[in-house]
């Protein structure tokens, strides 16, 4: 995985949920609480989501070939595509069809280890924290001024914006478990374990919800930021040239597809257009950070009231 941040956010929250689901299992284990296996499956889950989460970044890295002439960059997109879908069926769907199962036989928490889930509950609280702050931390290396929102809506590196999501939704949930299990120890009634539950199955739907939707847009194929078209725009004009159209898209999150077209004199040699193309090229790298595939194609400017795309439509 090329993002360094995004790597040790994903090692952090992997190392983070393998420990505290073996904790939430033992604790449901003892006590037989329904929010207590909600979201000892909701840890699993998360943990196998972050293993798919470092595969898509190994795979991503293979060199492009015949087959697949533009890279694999694309593959942690697809992974964390197929993240949310786990998120939403082995977390958010089990823990509502657990929190039913619940409601329909609400038996209380008793037996001498009723502080059992309490103690793994805060000490889970306390793990994630630490998970949650390595993720906000590395994604303020790359987050600039933007919103947590526009973040998570614009960033095309997605293993930041899952472990965020992922990592706030389990301390919800977490705060969720532990009112019903307190709820249920203080009332005897299990009707508040139940409801903890299902809290914690919707909670993990709306987020795999989220995930889903933003992935799908950039497995669909998005365009650089505004910050990076206009750079490659200012790069491609610098001496003079007119640039009449102009489309990116990420071939992965640190690979960006640049097609533009330029005018050219009428008059101009094949060996001038040739090195002005080659120089725009120069220009253009050296004005973006990641990796960039360019093709530009020179044109006769006929009309003089073409005007070029602006960055809004070619976004």
């Amino acid at each position: 995985m090329a993002a360094s941040g995004g790597t040790k956010a994903v090692v952090a929250a992997l190392a983070a949920n393998l420990t505290i689901a073996l904790f939430k299992f033992v604790a449901w284990a003892v006590t037989a609480s329904s929010s207590m296996l909600a979201e000892a499956i909701h840890s699993v889950a998360d943990s196998g989501n972050q293993v798919l989460l470092l595969v898509g970044g190994k795979k991503a890295r293979k060199e492009a070939d015949q087959e697949h002439p533009f890279g694999y960059g694309r593959e942690r997109y697809v992974y964390s595509f197929i993240v949310s879908i786990v998120l939403f069926s082995v977390g958010g769907l089990f823990a509502l069809y657990e929190a039913w199962q619940k409601f329909k036989d609400p038996h209380g928490i008793e037996g001498k280890w009723w502080w059992v889930p309490l103690a793994v509950l805060i000490g889970a609280i306390v793990a994630e924290a630490f998970s949650f702050r390595t993720a906000i931390k590395e994604s303020n290396l790359v987050r600039g001024k933007q919103s947590w929102a526009k973040f998570v809506r614009t960033a095309k590196a997605p293993e930041l914006p899952v472990i965020l999501l992922e990592d706030l939704g389990a301390l919800i949930g977490l705060v969720l478990a532990l009112c019903g299990v307190s709820l249920t120890l203080l009332t005897g009634n299990g009707i508040f374990d139940a409801a903890g539950t299902a809290c914690i199955g919707l909670l993990l739907v709306a987020i795999a919800i989220v995930l889903a939707v933003e992935t799908k847009s950039l497995l669909l194929g998005e365009s650089a930021t505004a910050e990076h078209v206009n750079l490659i725009a200012a790069a491609i004009t610098a001496e003079g040239a007119r640039l009449i159209h102009l489309k990116t898209l990420h071939l992965g999150p640190e690979e960006i597809l640049v097609a533009a077209k330029i005018s050219v004199p009428v008059n101009a040699t094949g060996a001038q257009i040739a090195a002005a193309i080659d120089s725009a090229e120069i220009r253009i790298r050296a004005a973006v950070e990641h990796k960039c595939v360019i093709y530009i194609e020179p044109d006769i400017l006929v009309s003089t009231d073409a005007v070029p795309q602006t960055v809004a439509e070619q976004g």
